[in-house]
């Protein structure tokens, strides 16, 4: 596992600073947002320092397929029964705070925010 002393992700991975954990196994760990922006937010990361998905090749297809594989479990399991949204947020046009890659995971038992653009008229 390739860490980094100054990442604030892979020390809480590390279990150098606590989290509120959803999950974890030896690949990844979800816990929750210490801001939520959701009834339920919580995050996935991957135990290995990926800065984000410009740092993620087909080398890492396994584990960023489990890491989705395993959100609409983990959403379930933390009530968000009835959809969810996936951000993914990658570099500073992309908003990205935390450089590790990340995946929020947000649900509640409403839609969440704007419902987007009106759909196309025929």
């Amino acid at each position: 596992m390739s860490l980094s002393d100054s990442c604030i992700f892979c020390r809480i991975a590390a279990g150098e600073i606590p989290s509120k954990k959803v999950y974890e196994d030896e690949d990844m760990l979800a816990f929750h947002d210490i801001h939520p922006a959701a009834p339920i937010h919580f995050l996935i990361i991957p135990k290995k320092h990926l800065v984000n998905l410009y740092d993620a090749d087909i080398k890492e297809q396994a584990l960023l397929g489990k890491m989705l594989g395993m959100a609409g479990q983990l959403a379930r399991e933390q009530g968000s029964v009835d959809g969810f949204r996936v951000v993914i947020n990658n570099g500073r046009v992309g908003r990205q705070e935390v450089y590790h890659l990340h995946i929020h995971i947000m649900g509640g038992p409403e839609p969440l925010g704007s419902r987007g653009p009106a759909p196309l008229k025929e």
